[in-house]
């Protein structure tokens, strides 16, 4: 396994080769043939093919690629659509110069870029768009209404369940801060629980008392279940750039060991985890080592 993931993907032209005969579940194997590929991309570009983008993000934790939703939805972009790119091991610096003050960020060509849906437009626009081509535009009103649910809404229920909570805190404190050296892993973790509660409230879920915060994000799991049903994704028979947020987001729910309150709601739902089986058995999507120490 690699826990740092300091690059990754797939050579687009070689996608089908590292997919066809393998079963759903050798997903250790499916890592190590990336990373494979990934020495291989990067050969192609010092002889002469296109720059890899440069994805800057937190490290991978709670046995997902990330344990920020948007860091792992721009990274599951990137290889839903086949664009080659690489992930330069996280240093303090990387966040220090981040725009916007956030991860994830991107270099391309010469340009950086923030906010994922920002970069996913930039993305579409030079690069062409393979994912969504397909879909009117009611589908995409309502990927776009769908979109906003789990970003603007969803998240945020599920961070006061890292955050706030004492037994989510422990864990995102391992998470996100646990390799920091001294003092800084002793110093950072409050200072940052502090800044995200103060978001918290800024955006108005924080204003909400615990159980309200229950009912808001039960609701809307509720909502993604009912409209999922039994399609194997998010709009139809084909995947597009939803499910990038959408496995993402629910992944991030499903799978670290928190057994928080809306952790056990999606457990009503079994479509929900067959739906991030799906999409990391499709894509390849990396299994990486949990990370809890505090």
């Amino acid at each position: 396994s690699a826990s740092m993931g300091c690059t990754s993907p797939r050579e687009p032209t070689l996608a089908s080769t590292t997919r066809k005969g393998r079963p759903e579940s050798d997903m250790s194997k499916a890592y190590t043939q990336r990373r494979e590929l990934a020495t291989f991309r990067v050969l192609r570009t010092a002889s002469g093919g296109p720059p890899l983008i440069k994805l800057y993000q937190f490290e991978p934790a709670f046995g997902l690629a990330n344990a920020s939703p948007f860091c792992m939805k721009l990274e599951t972009y990137l290889l839903m659509a086949e664009l080659p790119f690489e992930i330069p091991c996280a240093t303090l610096s990387h966040l220090q110069k981040a725009p916007k003050g956030k991860m994830p960020y991107i270099e391309d060509e010469g340009r950086t870029l923030a906010d994922t849906t920002f970069i996913i437009d930039y993305l579409k626009a030079r690069y062409g768009d393979p994912l969504d081509g397909w879909l009117n535009a009611t589908q995409r009103a309502v990927a776009l209404a769908f979109q906003r649910l789990l970003e603007e809404n969803l998240y945020w229920a599920v961070v006061y369940t890292r955050w706030v909570e004492p037994q989510g805190w422990e864990l995102t404190k391992g998470a996100f801060f646990g390799k920091m050296p001294a003092p800084l892993k002793w110093l950072v973790p409050p200072m940052a629980r502090r800044g995200i509660t103060k978001e918290l409230h800024g955006h108005g879920m924080g204003r909400h008392s615990r159980e309200e915060i229950m009912v808001i994000g039960k609701r809307d799991i509720d909502a993604l279940a009912t409209f999922l049903a039994d399609k194997p994704y998010f709009m139809g028979e084909q995947p597009c750039s939803l499910d990038a947020c959408a496995y993402a987001f629910l992944a991030n729910l499903v799978w670290p060991p928190l057994e928080s309150e809306l952790k056990l709601h999606t457990q009503k739902y079994p479509q929900l985890e067959a739906y991030c089986q799906r999409m990391r058995s499709r894509y390849e999507l990396p299994v990486r080592e949990i990370t809890t120490k505090a």
